[in-house]
């Protein structure tokens, strides 16, 4: 059996490339659902259901679905145990923990800016709405 070697053509790194592999990944863990999950995975293996209590908000399909792509990518490994009732079990596998890293130089971003963006944000709202909406003069034109 010959095993063909597959050659990655630089573009393949490139996030800012449409059709690159590197954007594909990039967007895959660049999403609220991922980052939490990977954040709440921690050094921990957890359950489906206590992954999904500590991320609230998240719908049972949404988890699903995250996780399989995180399982895809190499970040999640996956753990099914022949039991009843079954149980399935994931933690972070070496990239993943390394990709949490990043993650939680984010969480600790946000919150160190939170109340500067919640100020700026309110700021461009009253300022847009002001616009969207002049005051009225009670002239007709």
């Amino acid at each position: 059996m010959v095993t063909k070697q597959v050659r990655r053509a630089p573009e393949d790194k490139d996030v800012t490339r449409a059709d690159s592999l590197a954007r594909e990944i990039f967007s895959g863990v660049a999403n609220k659902w991922a980052l939490l999950i990977i954040n709440v995975l921690g050094e921990q293996t957890l359950r489906f259901t206590e992954v999904r209590t500590a991320v609230d908000g998240i719908s049972h399909k949404m988890l699903t679905q995250t996780l399989r792509g995180l399982e895809r990518d190499g970040l999640v490994h996956r753990t099914v145990y022949a039991e009843v009732p079954p149980r399935v079990d994931y933690r972070l596998t070496e990239a993943g923990g390394a990709l949490r890293d990043t993650v939680n130089g984010m969480c600790a971003w946000t919150r160190r800016y939170l109340d500067e963006i919640e100020a700026a944000r309110r700021r461009f709202d009253a300022q847009h709405n002001d616009a969207a909406h002049p005051p009225h003069t009670g002239t007709k034109d």
